[in-house]
């Protein structure tokens, strides 16, 4: 691929078939996998994520390299991780042909992003992703846990996905993800995505979520595996009141009820009551039920 001029840097739909083509490429279903295809999507992913000048990015799936290339143009450095070997060994030579002044501040991790632990350069400041629709929320949730230094999160997903993140409490579509990226961060939605800007088109819609980091952590003496684990239980049996919900979490529906009444919380709510921190407040009244119990031994 021919040495493109920076304002045409960007990849099109004949650039993305083309360069599919020529690698024996095709989107599978098993991974997620949709490409995107207009250069004026990939601009506003990254202006929606606030990206700067300053910004080490890290990108999951950065498949052909749409969104890799846009990254580029704004970020000081953009790391790419990439499970596909095909699309892997491809992509730094797109960036070279493509961007070939940014070419070094390109790295890619050729991993599953859920096995990543650490990355190569400066520590990553934001996290911008096309994320394959089957794996989105256990790869975002992973990334957090991982990479605290991740200030600013901007990801497209599944719109049913993107809602349910953003949901807080009371809502329908409140659960577990809900819960979960709100420990991490303040989660909104940022926007919608047509169908049309992929390849090949989804058949369902893309929405944006934005994530910001908590400026501080939340207060409990519980620990994060700790407060996810009262999380699961809540919602594995969602339309159970909690104290029948975290009886197996507790030990008995006695020991829940008296974790949820020491929390502050009616033993008679249901999961989608709860904010994260009322999560947190249970899992800690748990943890001190142990510690008496060790202390009694």
């Amino acid at each position: 691929m021919s040495t493109s001029p920076a304002s045409d840097a960007l990849l099109g739909p004949a650039d993305i078939r083309e360069l599919a083509a020529v690698l024996g490429v095709r989107p599978t279903k098993q991974r997620g996998q949709n490409f995107v295809i207009d250069a004026n999507t990939v601009r506003r992913i990254v202006r929606t994520a606030g990206v700067r000048p300053d910004d080490v990015v890290v990108e999951v799936g950065p498949g052909l390299g749409s969104l890799t290339l846009a990254l580029l143009e704004v970020a000081d450095r953009v790391t790419a991780v990439e499970i596909d070997d095909v699309l892997a060994s491809a992509l730094p030579a797109t960036i070279t042909a493509r961007m070939p002044r940014r070419a070094e501040r390109f790295a890619l991790v050729h991993s599953d992003a859920m096995q990543v632990t650490e990355l190569p350069g400066p520590v990553p400041t934001a996290l911008v992703a096309n994320l394959p629709y089957n794996v989105a929320v256990p790869v975002l949730l992973h990334m957090l846990e991982m990479f605290p230094s991740i200030e600013r999160t901007l990801v497209m997903v599944q719109s049913e996905v993107a809602d349910r993140l953003a949901a807080g409490p009371g809502s329908k579509v409140y659960g577990v993800p809900s819960v979960k990226a709100n420990w991490y961060a303040e989660v909104k939605r940022a926007g919608a995505i047509g169908r049309n800007v992929f390849w090949p088109a989804p058949n369902v819609d893309s929405g944006l979520v934005s994530l910001v980091r908590r400026a501080e952590p939340i207060r409990t003496t519980a620990s994060r595996r700790e407060v996810f684990a009262v999380v699961d239980a809540a919602f594995a049996q969602r339309r159970k009141t909690l104290r029948a919900a975290l009886a197996g979490w507790a030990g008995s529906a006695a020991l829940a009820e008296a974790a949820l009444v020491a929390a502050g919380v009616s033993p008679q709510a249901r999961g989608e009551a709860l904010s994260v921190e009322e999560f947190a407040a249970i899992a800690e009244h748990k943890q001190i039920d142990e510690d008496k119990d060790e202390d009694s031994e």
